[in-house]
């Protein structure tokens, strides 16, 4: 670093919502910072999302700090497109110092101070704040490499709609958020679809006249923590929700999506699935229905005037499965020219050279919340802190916090 050089308080980089989320919190305090981002504010939003998406939060909390919900349907929930103008409009409003088409190449620590390499040049600043998120690189298990090569393989951030994908039956793998919705969808343009199931809980989206994902902040099940979900072994992904209504494994079935168990490898071409379909439909119901219970006592402690439960048609009916249970596919033979992979997410932090901020495969390290090299923090990240993490529940607290360390530092360094 040659004398002269403009040292920042601190650099955010990544503008979805976590990213401008942290700027807003540092706008507040006053200090100087830029947030780099490497295409479009958004710009996940805009490239890795179907066609039908929506968010599954309801409109009342997709807020971004600062803001309030007023609109007229609260529980309504936003395309994927609405999403991306309510972050541009957000980051317009507050005058948020946003870099678009500014890749970060290298991050390095240096003097006490960190270097940041991007296309015109180095960036120094005292904290870095990674909001890039740990959901953009989607991952595949070896054997997909084992299917035959006339069968196209896409992943779930690839999918736009059914229109777009060879003619023929699909396979979808996972049965979480986006592989659920997006068998429903396949199947509702009319696809043939087979979805390999996991052990995924379940939420209903409507619970007693509320959404499921308010009940879910008042009680407080948002707010268990890390350590408390590690406790009960590795944590889960999200639980199977449907932005507009329920969608259930039975609710699939009875579309015609054919349920087939976990799958296991690949055998001469052949995807290989457990007996365990039955298994995950029991598990995803119990899941569903304790939640539902730990309502029911938040509404009677409390004495709240709430409707009383209704059945939910995606809950109560009866999952139709293939009898005997699939347990090899012929890809050929069932006219299946496409699979999907809903099989999770992974960062790309290759551009990370700060030790101590990485695990042993190039992902974040969970310490002390937020990052292990002093002045060093990651935000956005799903279960940093607590089930509410990784949502845009949690980003005006979470933002809070980190902004409060980053000022912290500052004031000791001065």
């Amino acid at each position: 670093m040659t004398g002269g050089t403009d040292i920042l308080d601190a650099v955010v980089i990544g503008a979805g919502w976590a990213g401008l989320g942290v700027s807003h919190a540092l706008t507040q305090r006053g200090l100087r910072h830029r947030v780099l981002e490497r295409g479009r504010i958004g710009e996940t939003w805009r490239t890795q999302r179907w066609d039908s998406f929506r968010v599954n939060t309801p409109n009342s909390q997709t807020v971004m700090p600062g803001d309030i919900y007023d609109g007229p349907d609260p529980d309504g929930a936003m395309t994927s497109g609405e999403f991306v103008a309510l972050l541009e409009d957000y980051a317009g409003r507050y005058g948020l110092p946003v870099e678009t088409g500014t890749p970060v190449t290298d991050l390095v620590a240096s003097d006490g101070l960190y270097r940041l390499a991007i296309p015109s040049g180095a960036v120094w600043s005292r904290n870095v704040v990674i909001a890039s998120s740990n959901q953009n690189c989607p991952t595949r298990p070896p054997f997909s490499a084992l299917l035959p090569p006339e069968v196209q393989q896409i992943d779930a951030s690839a999918y736009r709609n059914a229109s777009a994908l060879d003619s023929g039956a699909v396979l979808v793998v996972g049965s979480a958020q986006s592989g659920g919705q997006i068998a429903e969808d396949l199947v509702r343009a009319g696809r043939t679809v087979f979805l390999s199931t996991g052990r995924v809980g379940r939420l209903p989206r409507m619970y007693r006249g509320t959404h499921i994902s308010v009940w879910m902040v008042l009680t407080g099940l948002m707010d268990v923590t890390r350590g408390e979900l590690l406790q009960q072994g590795p944590i889960p992904g999200r639980a199977l929700t449907g932005a507009l209504h329920t969608i259930s494994l039975q609710s699939l079935s009875a579309q015609g999506v054919i349920l087939l168990g976990r799958l296991t490898g690949v055998d001469d071409g052949r995807p290989l699935f457990s007996n365990d379909a039955e298994e995950h439909v029991r598990h995803a119901d119990e899941g569903s229905a304790r939640i539902r219970n730990q309502i029911d006592d938040y509404i009677a402690r409390n004495g709240i005037d709430a409707p009383e439960a209704e059945p939910d048609p995606a809950e109560v009916i009866t999952a139709d499965l293939p009898n005997p249970a699939i347990r090899s596919l012929d890809l050929a033979a069932r006219g299946i020219t496409t699979v999907i992979w809903c099989t999770g997410f992974r960062g790309d932090f290759g551009w990370v050279r700060v030790p101590n901020v990485l695990d042993a495969q190039g992902q974040p390290l969970y310490e002390n919340r937020f990052a292990s090299a002093p002045g060093v923090y990651f935000a956005g990240l799903p279960f940093a802190i607590s089930r509410r993490s990784g949502t845009i529940l949690a980003i005006a607290e979470e933002a809070a916090l980190l902004v409060e360390d980053i000022q912290r530092r500052l004031d000791t360094c001065i």
